[in-house]
């Protein structure tokens, strides 16, 4: 009877994951890139646009998210790509709370900012549940 060589079905499993579902294809990803072009679109606009710190802080939040997820995505190991994950989803805080923020000083009028603190969180969720699912998996 041959000895069952794990390593090599982690080998597969690997490669298959890497080729089938870089980091472009991650769901989380897409919602992410459509989140940078909104903020980009909108921190063009009205005084949020005046707003050097507040605007540019915006900026990389929203490029730190998705900056992240291919970061891991590209890092060699499940735990490393949970890392950047855990940080991907930190900036969809920082994001939600910089949005909060220009909606008090009425830089986004309210149906804006609720179109997109529904993305956020959206994304936020997608994130944790992609974290969860590599946990499960690594755990079996």
């Amino acid at each position: 009877m041959r000895k069952f060589d794990y390593g090599f079905v982690y080998w597969i499993w690997r490669e298959k994951i890497r080729n089938i579902y870089n980091f472009e294809n991650l769901e989380c990803w897409q919602q992410a890139r459509e989140l940078v072009i909104d903020i980009y679109k909108k921190t063009l606009q009205g005084n949020l646009s005046k707003d050097f710190g507040l605007r540019d802080q915006m900026r990389r939040s929203v490029v730190s998210i998705i900056s992240n997820i291919a970061e891991g995505k590209e890092r060699e190991t499940p735990a490393e790509l949970i890392r950047f994950l855990f940080f991907a989803k930190g900036s969809t805080g920082e994001l939600r709370a910089q949005l909060i923020i220009a909606k008090d000083i009425s830089y986004i009028k309210d149906n804006e900012f609720s179109i997109l603190i529904k993305k956020i969180e959206k994304l936020s969720f997608m994130i944790g549940a992609l974290i969860r699912s590599i946990r499960q998996r690594e755990s079996n």
